[in-house]
């Protein structure tokens, strides 16, 4: 029989404050869009908050890192001496995520051992879904190496065409331990949380195992794939210092993230697009058509200043035809010192687009069926090849575990 890989775990969770100040979105959401971050400092301003916890994506340029890391690593050391987190012990939490549109996404919150993932094409148990960009990892390294907490924004998915794991729990939900129920700020609908302890925990690690022993891979990564990489690298690097015994129980080992049935209704994939700054349209286009394979495989669309057109490529699957556009795209920028951005939402393109010299290029969304196959052929996505629903639709901060001894 194989081992358990997810696991209940001791939570840490706000009380006596407003959560919705307290939840902010995934650092990696509006990259481009310094405004919305502004808001939600505006919003949450003197408040307990996780913004105070990590650092937007937004801001990565011309800051001074290391006094941010130093802020950071300071306000969860606050959090944890004032009495703001309340521990929840030994648990999964079952959560109810309603989406901006209405549907229901439902999920599991829980630990993975480190030790089962890997973040390249490898048999590990928990896998990557694409390709992990690696100079992003050297700044999260540095923050989770300073900090006490994690602050989980990362979605891994299982394969449970039978809905044996997590659904469940829906038929007993009302009769769970209510941990939170509240809006999410900035338009992100709603969050439910009830605690899964006893005999309802051991279920939910019985069906999980089953799942294992019919599935080499238990899990792959939809969102966070750098946020989990960098974890890993910092459990790597730790453990070597650390005796047999210690390494066995030290919290870093694992990763707090939560699982979603990949056959959950509410899950959607949603392309992320690319937006060009500091470009020539014309010149860019002309050169991207002449590169790319010709074909009625895949269409995209261009977008710039009020000008919009459609490109037939050929390739056999999504993920190569990414692939190709995102090797034009990584060299054109190299030789141009053009700056490419990862954009959810076509109306953020369209408003990106608005600047000169700009340029959006509209991808196709993923059958999400391709992705499991996909990832047991031992080949992953390229970077930024989908994601899992709209940005607004993102994880936002809420539970927290310690990660030091």
């Amino acid at each position: 029989m194989k081992k358990d890989i997810f696991m209940p775990t001791d939570i840490l969770l706000p009380e006596g404050i407003s959560l919705e100040n307290w939840s902010v979105i995934a650092c990696d959401q509006f990259s481009s869009e310094r405004d919305y971050w502004e808001r939600v400092r505006d919003k949450v301003a003197g408040a307990p908050t996780t913004l105070n916890m990590i650092l937007p994506e937004a801001y990565l340029e011309g800051i001074d890192e290391a006094n941010e890391i130093e802020k950071i690593a300071a306000a969860m050391d606050e959090c944890l001496r004032s009495g703001v987190l309340r521990e929840i012990k030994d648990s999964f939490i079952f959560i109810e995520r309603t989406l901006p549109d209405g549907h229901v996404r439902r999920g599991l919150l829980g630990t993975i051992d480190l030790e089962d993932y890997e973040f390249s094409c490898t048999e590990a148990a928990i896998r990557a879904s694409e390709g992990t960009v690696l100079d992003r990892l050297p700044t999260r390294i540095r923050i989770r190496t300073a900090a006490s907490l994690e602050l989980p924004h990362i979605i891994a998915f299982i394969d449970d065409r039978d809905k044996t794991v997590i659904e469940p729990l829906s038929e007993k939900a009302d009769s769970l331990p209510l941990l939170y129920d509240f809006t999410l700020m900035e338009g992100g609908g709603s969050i439910r949380g009830m605690q899964v302890t006893g005999g309802d925990a051991e279920a939910v690690s019985s069906a999980m195992r089953a799942l294992h022993e019919e599935n080499d891979i238990l899990m792959v990564m939809g969102d966070g794939n750098h946020s989990l990489a960098a974890a890993k690298e910092y459990w790597n690097a730790l453990k070597s210092g650390l005796s047999e015994s210690e390494r066995l129980v030290h919290p870093a080992r694992r990763a707090m993230i939560e699982v979603n049935n990949l056959y959950d209704p509410a899950i959607g994939f949603e392309a992320i697009h690319r937006v060009v700054f500091g470009v020539k349209p014309i010149d860019f286009i002309s050169e991207f058509e002449a590169t790319m394979a010709p074909g009625t495989d895949y269409k995209l669309c261009w977008v710039s200043q009020g000008r919009r057109d459609a490109i037939g490529i050929s390739a056999d699957c999504i993920g190569n035809m990414i692939a190709a556009i995102q090797a034009f795209l990584d060299e054109y920028a190299k030789r141009s010192g053009c700056r490419i951005d990862y954009i959810h939402g076509e109306d953020v393109v369209h408003r990106l687009i608005e600047e000169e010299d700009t340029l959006g290029i509209i991808l196709p969304a993923m059958d999400k069926s391709e992705l499991f196959a996909t990832v047991a052929a031992k080949r992953l996505f390229p970077k930024k090849s989908f994601s899992v629903g709209r940005a607004r639709e993102k994880r936002y901060y809420l539970e927290c575990r310690e990660i030091r001894m």
